[in-house]
This record gives structure tokens, C-alpha cells and sequence, in this order.
């Protein structure tokens, strides 16, 4: 039995809107919390022997004149302190201040100036726009002889528009949790939000291929019906898949550790989301766009 698919496009659009504008507001009202990374700064690990509240520890180095300080607890008895950049004189002070509250072990330091944390920030916004249009011009060369009923490059257009949901979307859930919970935007991000990009492309390119399949055999049909024939055919692998996917980053996302928190989390979302755009999105987005030339051109 077939499912009806494309008969509630309208609903899809809607529900995804909607995401659309809160994920928008969010980022306007909530900002990017970005980390260390992109900004400089310098960022200390450590782990107490019985660790004190956050409070004591902002109270016990405010005599160093650090500003603004991040403390995420970590484990059972760790910290993550994020400020600014600081000198080794100021990182044995800080030590040495947090000792007097509890017996501390440093984990880990790093300090990035902010000209790497601004090259950063330029080299990603320049990895990401390449990534795009390596996908684009994928795309339309996996697709080029099909010219029926809508051209090759188009397949490649409607990814792209699925793609920038499927990324708006979790940048929209990082600003509420920065937010929230201080999440940053930083480099473990970035990469999560290239896997997802790579991830669901590859959802979408299946699904199309089915498409192109299906239009290959069929001499006469209704492209309507045959993309909703190619999202059934496609469905149990783009669940099971998703699925299987999930089940490996919430195990990540529970046991991987407090670095790997919010890659898993923002990953998760991702998946979740890619999968839905691929069904609910991009596949009616073909058909929307096939009604559009069908109109354009009587």
C-alpha cells in the first residue's frame, strides 16, 4: 500500500515554515554563543578531588581580573573554565586559586590569539560554500540525462534549498541551548554540521535516483504518482538507515563524554531533520516546482 505522500505538500510546507521562522528567531533574539575557536581565548580543564559549586569558583578568581568566565561541569568532579586569552603567569594563578577551595589536576590548557580564531571563521564560512556547490554540480552531472519533466541542475537547486533547512534548523536549536546551557559554536560543530550536510545529501541523491529510475522505465506517466512510487520504494532504507544512525549518536551522546555532548546532540537533531526534508520536503519540492513549469508554460 502506497503512501499519499505528495496529497499533503501543503502541511509539509507549513510545519517546515514554521521551523524555518523560529529557528531564524531564535538565532536573531539568542545569537551564536561562539567559542574559543573563532574568537580567542584560552580554555582550562581540570578535575577536583570534591568539586565546589560554580559560584565559589567565580568568587575565588575574581581577583585575577579574567571577565567574563564560562565554568561547564563536566563528569563527576570536572570543570571547563572558557575566558579570555590568558598568559602562563595567569594560568598558575588560576591554578593555584582553585587549589585553595579543593586539590585540582589540570586535564588541559589551550590559548588561540584572535587573528586564528578570525582566520578560522573566514576559512569556515569559505569550507561551507564550497561544500555547497561540490553538492550542486554533483548533483547535476549524477543527473544530467535526465532532462524530463524538470532539468538535472533543478534536482541539484532543490537539494540545496533542503540542505540550508537542514542546517538552519540545528544552528536555530544551538542559539536556545547557547542560550540555555552556554553551548558553543565552535569547531566540533562545524564538523557535525559538515557530516550532516554529507549525510543527508546522500538521503536525498537516493531517494532522486529512484526518481530518475522510475523515469527511465516509464514511457508514459504521471510524475506526480511516480515520485510518490519512489518515496514508498525508498522509505524502509531512509527510516532504517536514520534509525541505526541515532541509535550509534545517542549512545555517543550519553557515554562519549562532555566534548562530545553537543557534537552528538546537534548531530541527532540533524539526522532527525535531513530524514524528514528528504520525505517531506525535497521530494515534494520536485513536484511543486514540476506544477510551476506545467503553469509557466500553457
Amino acid at each position: 500500500m502506497n503512501i499519499p505522500f505528495i496529497k499533503y505538500s501543503k502541511i509539509y510546507y507549513i510545519f517546515s515554515g514554521l521551523l524555518v521562522i523560529a529557528s531564524i528567531a531564535s538565532i536573531l533574539i539568542f545569537g551564536l554563543k561562539f567559542g574559543i575557536d573563532f574568537l580567542g581565548g584560552s580554555i582550562l580543564e581540570a578535575e577536583f578531588k570534591n568539586r565546589p559549586e560554580n559560584r565559589l569558583i567565580q568568587e575565588k578568581l575574581i581577583d585575577l581580573n579574567l571577565g567574563e568566565i564560562i565554568i561547564q561541569p563536566t563528569g563527576n568532579n570536572g570543570v571547563i573554565l572558557r575566558m579570555s586569552e590568558i598568559n602562563e603567569d595567569t594560568h598558575q594563578k588560576i591554578l593555584l586559586k582553585m587549589n585553595e577551595i579543593s586539590e585540582v589536576q589540570e586535564k588541559r590548557f589551550e590559548s588561540i590569539g584572535p587573528n586564528i580564531g578570525k582566520e578560522l571563521r573566514q576559512k569556515t564560512i569559505f569550507l561551507i560554500i564550497i561544500s555547497l556547490i561540490m553538492l550542486l554540480i554533483y548533483i547535476a552531472i549524477a543527473f544530467r540525462k535526465v532532462s524530463r519533466p524538470i532539468f538535472s541542475w533543478q534536482y541539484g537547486i532543490i537539494s540545496i534549498i533542503a540542505l540550508f533547512f537542514d542546517i538552519l534548523i540545528p544552528i536555530g536549536f544551538l542559539a536556545l541551548l547557547g542560550k540555555l546551557y552556554n553551548a558553543q559554536f565552535n569547531i566540533p560543530i562545524i564538523t557535525a554540521f559538515l557530516t550532516i550536510l554529507g549525510y543527508t545529501i546522500n538521503d536525498k541523491v537516493i531517494i532522486f535516483d529512484r526518481v530518475r529510475e522510475n523515469i527511465i522505465r516509464s514511457q508514459e506517466f504521471d510524475f506526480e504518482t511516480l515520485v510518490e512510487q519512489s518515496l514508498n520504494q525508498t522509505l524502509t532504507r531512509s527510516l532504517s538507515t536514520g534509525s541505526c544512525t541515532l541509535l550509534v549518536l545517542i549512545a555517543v551522546f550519553f557515554f562519549g563524554g562532555e566534548t562530545l555532548k553537543y557534537f552528538s546532540l546537534i548531530l541527532i537533531l540533524g539526522i532527525i531533520i535531513g530524514t524528514y526534508s528528504s520525505i517531506f520536503l525535497a521530494s515534494p519540492l520536485l513536484v511543486t516546482w514540476y506544477h510551476f513549469r506545467l503553469r509557466r508554460n500553457s
